[in-house]
């Protein structure tokens, strides 16, 4: 994993904050993954994508995520410490051009590209079905037709790429019953990488008024030190 400054946290997050989401994880995940030409990971399966952002989330800012949800059945709210370092388990088994053959169709797994493809559909069944269309990459001699084989191929293509959909069940105290969490790992660490930069941002401000320092004067000051300062200023 590359190491992140300040400097190119807030560069990261000054290319990041007017993006569509789709967008800013691949440029996430893209600065994660030196090795990978930036231009690939918009067709690679999203458990490689989910797997990069995951790894950086926990390399910049910890493996331990607070997740809040409201229970689906009673409307209890619900907090849940969760650590990623598990879910990364299933990361050693990937295969970027995992496929998957049933009833004479043949699909891969769904990349990124899809999603954007599909970001105006709002019908969950018709989109359900434009994504399967989209991965399907040979087709059956005969009538059947992928809307035949669409539940069957979506349990198959969880399985082939297990991180491209990240959901947690998560029991509620208050009724008993299970719900479902999903977990954007885009989303995730694009909210962490937004407010440090906006910590960041404010400590500059404050000492650049109080001292006239530009802004790669303050961030060439360790924390401890610049910490100091802002204490001093509340004196």
């Amino acid at each position: 994993m590359r190491t992140l400054d300040e400097a190119g946290l807030l560069s990261l997050w000054e290319r990041g904050q007017d993006r569509h989401p789709i967008d800013r994880a691949l440029l996430l995940c893209a600065w994660a993954r030196p090795d990978v030409a930036p231009e690939r990971f918009a067709q690679l399966p999203l458990g490689v994508v989910n797997t990069g952002l995951l790894r950086m989330r926990a390399a910049l800012f910890g493996a331990r995520v607070e997740v809040q949800l409201d229970c689906e059945h009673c409307g209890e709210h619900l907090e849940l410490a969760l650590d990623i370092n598990p879910l990364l388990a299933d990361a050693t088994t990937q295969d970027e051009r995992a496929e998957i053959e049933l009833q004479g169709f043949r699909f891969r797994v769904p990349h990124s590209i899809d999603l954007a493809a599909l970001a105006h559909e709002t019908d969950a069944q018709t989109a359900a079905l434009h994504l399967l269309e989209r991965c399907c990459v040979a087709r059956a001699d005969g009538p059947t037709a992928l809307a035949d084989v669409l539940s069957e191929a979506e349990e198959q293509l969880e399985a082939a790429d297990p991180l491209a959909d990240l959901r947690l069940s998560v029991a509620c105290e208050a009724c008993g019953q299970t719900t479902q969490a999903s977990l954007d790992a885009g989303s995730l660490l694009w909210d962490d990488v937004r407010n440090h930069a906006r910590g960041l941002l404010g400590q500059v401000h404050s000492l650049a008024q109080a001292y006239g320092w530009t802004e790669g004067e303050v961030l060439a000051l360790s924390p401890a030190r610049r910490a100091a300062y802002l204490d001093l200023l509340r004196v």
